[in-house]
């Protein structure tokens, strides 16, 4: 239910915040006053399209905020669980659009920051709005399928039928894509098949090019790593005569002779004794070295010509040679992608079918319940129709088998709502049968009954009643109060037959000076209401006849 819309700053509202409550709440006006200005907010409120133009002249924003009480809501708190919106230990629900000067906008639901589609998603399960632009949707068929559901479908049946539906509309498009593209995966697949090939030729190893690029460094530097080894050998051999060994010994052998020797001395010929032995083994581990290492060119040649192999791949990839490792196992699985395409097909071909006889089965019970409802619905209505005067209107909704054997997003069928006005006439489209008046009557029976087995608490009216006057106006004035009894009803209406039965009655007005324009609004009650169902009897020229008018109708409530 909605508990209270606040504006700030939008069209002529300067700041407004309107308290409603359960039962029937009646908005009423002078033509052009702001009436619809209130449903507009809260049109944008519940994620509906903004401009520029929405935000009072002279102000750089426009706030709008609709507060619901979701406490019998399940649908809408499970949305907001679901998306993790939900206040703690909260059963309201704030819906906050601002709208800048430039025309950029912006959502909130309980103060996160959303997308429009979200609050229309919300909205949607909060309230919902019927005007005289509905007229309009009366008549494409896709509208009465979506009445008809609402009113005879269950829920679950509908809500499995399209989670089908979309589930084989991916596995068919996929199957599809499959099937199209066979011609270039056979292509890709010769090609991958080849580039592996070759790729498998070269049987490269793990760490094989690092290892490679260290061994090519090695041999193509042999002549000069021999070269050195010999000169060191030369400087270190014991046979040397100016060799360091040689040398190291000579100097050994005359602090040995020193006549006297302190610790000191002892500590410098430990040293010497240290080198010339390190000395020693450095120089047999050069000689090893210098008889194992050997200059092979033929290896080097083997080495360099595996690199120019690895090299040219890798050109071809336009990778580096060590990642050609990589690029082989990804061109391995994509080929077996390629190769497994037509298993998958298969696998798609056998899921089209268990997904199109789940479908139908749902579609069928669908069905049932749609010829089932057709006709509790068009009975419904047309008692509505008697009752608004429409004696020889006859409502039909025909139910007719869809074309073609691939489900559909709305079922097996089609349903059109056709009307008959007068006796011995063939029920024909809206369209084609009925004038603006009748159209209008025939909307609001429609939107009435319709509206008693919606789920959504909150329902707006909004001048359903246009081109509806005298006794008519009286019944749907009774029709909207006792839908008010059922659930919350806000209704924006002209005909004082309307307004008189309300259980709640706001007052819009306008007020202006030379620098502005501003709409306000107030709850009428006592003398001021009946002065105001007077008004929209007679004008503003109360007379004791008005006023006495007036109160009767008032009395009837």
């Amino acid at each position: 239910m909605l508990n209270l819309l606040s504006i700030l700053n939008y069209a002529t509202v300067d700041r407004l915040e309107i308290e409603f409550q359960p039962g029937m709440s009646v908005i009423t006006g002078e033509t052009g006053a702001g009436k619809s200005i209130i449903l507009g907010a809260l049109g944008l409120a519940l994620g509906d399209r903004a401009d520029k133009t929405v935000v009072r002249s002279g102000v750089n924003k426009t706030d709008i905020c609709a507060e619901f009480d979701t406490s019998n809501i399940e649908e809408a708190n499970r949305w907001l669980q679901e998306n993790d919106l939900a206040l703690d230990d909260s059963r309201n629900c704030i819906l906050r659009r601002v709208v800048n000067a430039d025309g950029r906008s912006k959502g909130y639901i309980n103060d996160s920051s959303v997308t429009m589609a979200n609050l229309k998603t919300l909205g949607e399960m909060l309230l919902d709005i019927h005007s005289q632009h509905e007229h309009q949707s009366l008549l494409q068929r896709l509208t009465h399928q979506r009445l008809l559901d609402e009113f005879s479908v269950d829920k679950k049946f509908r809500d499995k039928l399209l989670s089908t539906f979309k589930q084989w509309q991916q596995n068919f498009r996929e199957m599809n894509r499959l099937s199209n593209q066979s011609e270039e995966y056979s292509a890709q697949t010769q090609l991958l098949a080849y580039q592996l090939s070759e790729l498998d030729e070269l049987k490269l190893g793990e760490n094989e090019v690092t290892s490679l690029e260290a061994e090519f460094k090695n041999l193509n530097s042999a002549d000069e790593t021999l070269s050195g080894v010999s000169t060191a050998l030369s400087l270190c051999r014991e046979d040397e005569d100016h060799s360091v060994l040689s040398l190291v010994h000579s100097a050994l052998v005359a602090l040995r002779e020193l006549p006297t020797k302190t610790s000191r001395i002892d500590a410098i010929i430990g040293l010497l004794e240290s080198s010339e032995i390190q000395l020693g083994e450095a120089v047999t581990d050069l000689s090893s070295f210098q008889d194992e290492f050997e200059s092979n060119p033929e290896r080097l040649e083997q080495v360099n010509m595996r690199l120019n192999d690895l090299h040219t791949i890798a050109r071809k990839h336009k990778v580096k040679p060590a990642e050609l490792i990589k690029i082989t196992a990804d061109l391995r699985a994509q080929l077996s992608r390629f190769q497994n395409s037509d298993e998958e097909l298969e696998k798609l071909s056998a899921n089209d079918g268990l997904l199109r006889a789940q479908y139908a089965a749902i579609a069928k019970k669908i069905s049932e319940q749609r010829n089932k409802g057709a006709k509790k619905l068009a009975n419904q209505i047309n008692k509505q129709l008697q009752e608004l005067e429409m004696p020889h209107a006859r409502l039909e909704v025909s139910l007719a088998a869809k074309e073609g054997s691939d489900p559909s997003i709305n079922g097996l069928e089609t349903i059109e709502f056709l009307v008959s006005t007068n006796p011995g006439q063939d029920p024909k489209p809206l369209a084609k049968i009925a004038s603006g008046g009748e159209l209008s009557r025939i909307s609001l029976a429609i939107q009435v009954i319709t509206a008693q087995t919606s789920q959504i608490p909150s329902l707006v009216f909004d001048e359903v009643d246009v081109g509806i006057g005298g006794g008519v106006a009286i019944v749907v004035g009774e029709l909207l109060r006792g839908l008010g009894e059922k659930t919350q009803v806000l209704c924006v209406t002209h005909q004082a037959q309307v307004a008189g039965q309300g259980h709640h009655h706001f007052f819009v007005s306008k007020q202006s000076d030379k620098q502005s324009t501003l709409t306000h609004i107030e709850e009428l009650k006592g003398e001021r209401l009946v002065k105001e169902i007077a008004r929209m009897l007679g004008g503003n020229d109360f007379s004791e006849e008005s006023l006495a008018h007036a109160e009767k109708m008032m009395a009837l409530n």
